[in-house]
């Protein structure tokens, strides 16, 4: 039976070619900044970001804790959306780790909103209320189904930010595919926040790891949080290998799983109206809204699943699917017949 595991693209696992890649790395003791394969994937992420200079990380969690770090410190906020990936999927860390409060805003589908945003901003809350430090932007959006932020909300919101000495982090876990599906230069995303994360091991197909861009004097504080944070590694250019290779080579294939990822809405929507919107489907993420077809999201994923169509419920009424480099057309398919049949099953 084919099995298409669209629960994320964290899935991917490396090519032959990306391994190859590894074996042949140049290593050093990354600890002491001696790793030079390390040091050639940080300089090239910072040159594509606009940034003064990058730090590799283990995790895309990390290098957004540590970006947030960066910025706000114990009774200072951070704001962003509520689905925000840095307040869903991160644990508490910022509060755990940092001290760090968050307060939030509604956002359709994770869009920017920037006169909210300045709504919620408090830049200098004084004696009786919590200073904003920070304001969060996660581009695309995971939950929100792979929405591309406007490059021109985020410019806006950049100049305003600016003016009050609030900063901006850019979560771009998936900033690689806001690139391909906008057209929008990498550098210009970056010229619109203080630190920006982007990930290696999700559509990239990298095993592990994340890039944190900053300015030097930042980057400087950044190594030693990741330090504190038990991120400090060794020979580490074996994975900073499989990230250039990515760079390299998988970037612009991202149109395919973004062109799959609408080609399987457009056939459920056809069939199944109001599950999902193609005009929507921007990137790689599928969010359908399960519970419009008569559906609770874990029990469509469970049957889905037994069909071997394999998401994740990310509310009640609402099932994720992600398409990646691990997926070709003939899982693509698979995934729309089962998805149509289920979905359908219960009009």
């Amino acid at each position: 039976m084919v099995t298409a595991d669209l629960r994320s693209d964290t899935l991917t696992r490396p090519t032959l070619a990306m391994r190859a890649a590894m074996m042949e790395a140049e290593v050093g003791d990354d600890v002491y900044g001696e790793d030079p394969t390390v040091a050639r994937l940080e300089r090239r992420v910072a040159e594509l970001l606009g940034h003064e200079a990058a730090l590799f990380m283990p995790t895309g969690s990390m290098a957004n804790q540590v970006g947030l770090r960066l910025h706000a410190g114990p009774g200072q906020e951070v704001i962003t959306d509520h689905l925000a990936h840095v307040l869903r999927a991160e644990l508490g860390a910022a509060a755990a780790f940092s001290g760090i409060t968050t307060r939030s805003w509604v956002a359709e589908r994770g869009r920017l909103d920037v006169d909210t945003a300045l709504a919620v901003m408090v830049p200098d809350g004084g004696a009786y209320q919590v200073s904003t430090a920070c304001v969060v932007v996660e581009n695309t959006h995971n939950f929100g189904g792979g929405t591309v932020q406007p490059v021109e909300d985020m410019r806006r919101l950049r100049e305003a930010t600016l003016a009050a000495g609030v900063g901006v982090h850019l979560d771009g876990a998936r900033l690689w595919n806001a690139h391909v599906a906008s057209g929008v230069p990498l550098a210009d995303y970056g010229a619109c926040a203080d630190t920006v994360s982007v990930c290696l091991s999700k559509g990239l197909g990298a095993p592990v790891g994340s890039v944190l861009a900053a300015s030097a004097e930042r980057i400087a504080q950044a190594r030693v949080w990741r330090k504190r944070l038990g991120g400090g590694m060794r020979q580490v250019g074996l994975l900073a290998a499989a990230g250039l290779h990515a760079i390299d080579h998988h970037v612009e294939r991202l149109a395919e799983d973004h062109a799959r990822t609408r080609r399987t809405a457009e056939a459920l929507a056809a069939v199944v109206p109001g599950v999902v919107d193609p005009a929507e489907v921007q990137t790689n993420i599928l969010v359908l809204d399960v519970g419009a077809a008569g559906w609770g999201s874990a029990e469509l994923v469970s049957r889905a699943g037994d069909a071997g169509v394999l998401g994740y419920p990310t509310d009640a009424r609402h099932a994720r699917y992600v398409w990646h480099l691990d997926v070709d057309d003939d899982m693509t398919d698979h995934a729309e017949s089962v998805l149509l049949e289920l979905l359908g099953s219960r009009r």
